[in-house]
């Protein structure tokens, strides 16, 4: 299970580590954004740190219409576990991303007034 935290204006932090392909980890704080329904999106300026592998193009629809994005063959340590999942790369997305896609592998717990967030 991992805790998160809430951001300033309600928004859902949760820290991960991204795995690159030196196998070294990187802790991030990500933003669940229940609208993106992928597993991880970053910016492009991220993903030469990272070394991952581009695997294809995807077509989303996001608010400012439909945008293509990079996919890259990424790994990740969520909840204590390793993940191979595809990720979403992008110019204009201002922080990492967790997508709704891991709301069908984990429940999500969320309790403003007591200030509880834990996802898995």
């Amino acid at each position: 299970m991992i805790q998160g935290s809430f951001g300033d204006r309600g928004e859902l932090f949760f820290e991960i580590e991204l795995l690159t392909a030196d196998g070294l980890s990187l802790t991030v704080d990500a933003l669940l954004d229940t609208g993106f329904t992928g597993f991880l999106a970053i910016n492009l300026q991220d993903i030469d740190d990272l070394g991952w592998l581009l695997i294809d193009k995807e077509v989303l629809r996001t608010a400012q219409g439909e945008n293509t994005f990079d996919l890259y063959a990424g790994k990740i340590l969520f909840n204590h576990q390793e993940f191979s999942i595809p990720v979403h790369v992008g110019n204009e997305l201002t922080e990492i991303l967790l997508g709704s896609q891991w709301l069908l592998l984990f429940p999500l717990i969320v309790n403003f007034s007591e200030q509880v967030l834990r996802l898995g």
